[in-house]
């Protein structure tokens, strides 16, 4: 089994600052990290350090930032579609990080842009029944709507993360097998007629909910550094685990996720802050307990 991974890669720059400046306010602050991150990326790298064979569809550019990416996953077990770059500028980040532990991003999209469904469709021609394609919030909706659409003629399982939210991503609810949000987006978006859907409420745990059946599953406790992609290593990790044992999305499925997004939130970073191909190893041949020290 592939996954398929379609969003957005990104150089994410980390700054540290007192608090998340309010409209108008210059702050003082300085620069923590430079690494690859947005989500469509964080997911799949993930993925595939679960042992998943995972493929990412997702664009960078002609520029310098692009070249660094593209040299940066060499060291990572995914693969990139398209690996030529795109004319469009690489996409950045900036992640303010403030001192309670807290952040904002802003992510610019000209290179998730720049991909067009006839590219997307080329690059998802291999997928095979049974594969899994992923999307986050990248794309507009109608973009993400038609990909979806083609993963379903193609006998495929599709997981959607609607973040960033967008309104028109409520048409794609027919179309999705699994659903990942947050409480907010579960409200703004109303995602009820998915098979699986799972809702997070951030350090108190998450929703499993499929058909009658409604399971909490609460969070590993941890003294959080950086909630950075947090919400990334659980989608991915949540999606491993059950694949790894050849079943459907369940109560260890989130147990495993939540012991990997606190390994993340314990540390600084993005990409760096994410557990290891080894630690992820460990923590899946857990049944349930943690694996924090």
């Amino acid at each position: 089994m592939r996954v398929y991974v379609a969003g957005n890669i990104t150089v994410d720059e980390t700054w540290s600052v007192t608090d998340i400046p309010v409209k108008g306010a210059s702050v003082h602050g300085y620069q923590r990290s430079q690494d690859i991150g947005g989500k469509g990326a964080n997911q799949a790298i993930l993925l595939s350090r679960c042992g998943i064979e995972t493929c990412l569809i997702a664009a960078t550019g002609y520029d310098s930032n692009g070249e660094w990416i593209r040299q940066q996953l060499i060291n990572e077990p995914v693969t990139l579609l398209p690996a030529q770059p795109m004319t469009a500028l690489s996409d950045t980040s900036l992640i303010l990080h403030s001192a309670d532990g807290d952040n904002a991003i802003i992510t610019t999209t000209a290179a998730a842009d720049s991909l067009d469904i006839d590219t997307l469709n080329h690059h998802l021609a291999s997928a095979r029944p049974g594969d899994l394609l992923v999307q986050q919030g990248n794309f507009s909706p109608e973009k993400t709507h038609a990909l979806f659409h083609q993963a379903k003629s193609r006998g495929l399982i599709t997981v959607f993360n609607p973040s960033p939210v967008h309104a028109g991503f409520s048409t794609c609810w027919p179309l999705v097998d699994i659903a990942v949000v947050n409480q907010h987006e579960a409200q703004q978006l109303q995602p009820g007629a998915v098979r699986t859907l799972v809702i997070t409420h951030g350090s108190a745990g998450a929703w499993l909910i499929q058909g009658d059946q409604r399971t909490f599953s609460p969070a590993q406790a941890v003294n959080a550094v950086d909630t950075t992609g947090a919400g990334d290593t659980f989608l991915a990790v949540m999606l491993a685990s059950a694949l790894l044992r050849g079943g459907e999305i369940d109560t260890l499925a989130l147990s495993h996720a939540s012991q990997a997004a606190a390994l993340t939130v314990s540390r600084p970073g993005t990409r760096q802050a994410f557990p290891t191909a080894q630690e992820l190893a460990a923590l899946l041949q857990t049944g349930g307990e943690s694996a924090l020290t």
